[in-house]
């Protein structure tokens, strides 16, 4: 089984994507509202994928994708950024900050679905949760 993470602020956006990536086999969907979600989502069970949008109310999700690149738990999880912005600058800092795709808004379902297939298709292993600090 395949979670995908959604990050976006939009609950229309979320459900936009959930909607074009319904026909992905042994695929649930656990969503976030904000970068802050996010990460907590990270914690609590193994994440396959992460769509992530970059403007939002809390934490930019540029953080979040840093925060992710900087754990080994999450490293290797790809994650596809889906923005509204479009510009040079912010796709090659999200490219170099380690984003494994990049998407504007508004997208075609079919050309999501088909980037996500290909992003899980190349992923070695899910991750795993990071480990509690509690004792």
């Amino acid at each position: 089984m395949h979670t995908i993470l959604i990050v976006d602020d939009s609950p229309t956006i979320r459900r936009m994507v959930r909607g074009s990536l319904a026909t992905l086999p042994d695929t649930t969907f656990v969503e976030a509202v904000s970068g802050l979600q996010a990460i907590e989502a990270l914690a609590v069970g193994p994440v396959r994928m992460v769509i992530l949008d970059l403007n939002m109310p809390d934490m930019h999700g540029l953080d979040v994708l840093r925060f992710v690149r900087s754990h080994s738990h999450y490293r290797d999880v790809p994650v596809l950024v889906l923005t509204t912005r479009g510009d040079a600058a912010s796709r090659d800092a999200v490219m170099q900050a380690g984003a494994s795709s990049y998407m504007t808004k508004p997208f075609v379902p079919a050309a999501l679905a088909s980037a996500v297939s290909d992003l899980l298709a190349a992923a070695r292993t899910p991750s795993t949760p990071a480990p509690s600090s509690r004792t």
